[in-house]
């Protein structure tokens, strides 16, 4: 019976560490975003996934130089984003948007979403 005892708390004890453990690092910080610079484009939505744990929107535009290029914008996760309103449709593909985002530091094509201004004059985010 002593043994059964030990084992179901040593069990438990991993369990309890195993949970805190995953949950550190199923959330990753916004540290690959440069805060420092914000990016303003006209864009064209591609495609708006509302997934966990964070939802992303494809954008399509022309660089300094006349090349189309894609972007992927990160933004919160849906449960928070849809309490302040947002919806599965928020942002529809063709829809022709100003975004603003963080860029990533490492240079590659994403970053943090900022806000969005629609053609209708409607902002979502931070605007």
């Amino acid at each position: 019976m002593r043994y059964l005892s030990r084992t179901g708390k040593r069990l438990t004890a991993l369990c309890l560490l195993l949970s805190v453990v995953t949950s550190a690092f199923a959330h990753h910080s916004s540290a690959m975003f440069d805060k420092s610079t914000v990016r303003q484009v006209t864009a064209t939505v591609v495609e708006f996934q509302w997934t966990n744990p964070h939802i992303w929107i494809q954008i399509e535009f022309e660089n300094e130089v006349g090349d189309k290029q894609e972007w992927s914008i990160e933004g919160l996760g849906p449960n928070s984003l849809f309490r302040k309103g947002w919806r599965p449709n928020s942002f529809e593909p063709g829809d022709i948007i100003e975004i603003k985002f963080y860029p990533m530091r490492d240079g590659s094509p994403a970053g943090g979403f900022i806000g969005a201004k629609f053609a209708d004059g409607k902002t979502i985010g931070n605007w």
